[in-house]
């Protein structure tokens, strides 16, 4: 069966999304971890009905695939990454700033979750609201 337009799949992903808003806003929830569960589950659903969708007409290519999801996600990845640069540049130390630009590059590429990783960041510390990218780690997950 192929996939077509869902409500419920849509009203699963604004629950997901909620959750994790809810969760960073600071309210007294521990949904924000599940939110992003279900967001990934969704992702991963959609995705794979796409490429079904694409295999059974004979028309799947993972170069389309990946310039299908470059130009959904990059326009506003590189606009939220030019306005953090911009404040970064006016108002962080250079050191910061340089961090801010290494996982940058490493966004771009959809590998911040190993630079993250790689430059011992816990992800569930305290300190992890001064990284403006870390939000970015997802996207490589899901790549």
């Amino acid at each position: 069966m192929l996939l077509d337009y869902r409500k419920d799949i849509d009203g699963l992903r604004a629950l997901a999304v909620l959750l994790v808003v809810f969760y960073h806003a600071g309210f007294p929830i521990s949904g924000g971890f599940v939110g992003v569960d279900i967001f990934f589950v969704i992702s991963g659903f959609l995705i794979a009905s796409l490429i079904q969708k694409q295999i059974l007409r004979d028309k799947f290519t993972f170069k389309g695939f990946y310039l299908h999801r470059m130009r959904r996600i990059m326009p506003a990845l590189l606009l939220v990454m030019s306005v953090t640069f911009a404040f970064n540049w006016l108002f962080f130390m250079m050191q910061d700033f340089e961090f801010f630009i290494r996982s940058g590059f490493y966004a771009l590429l959809s590998l911040s979750n190993m630079f993250f990783w790689k430059s011992g960041g816990d992800y569930f510390s305290q300190d992890t609201d001064t990284i403006q990218l870390l939000h970015t780690w997802s996207l490589s997950v899901e790549e």
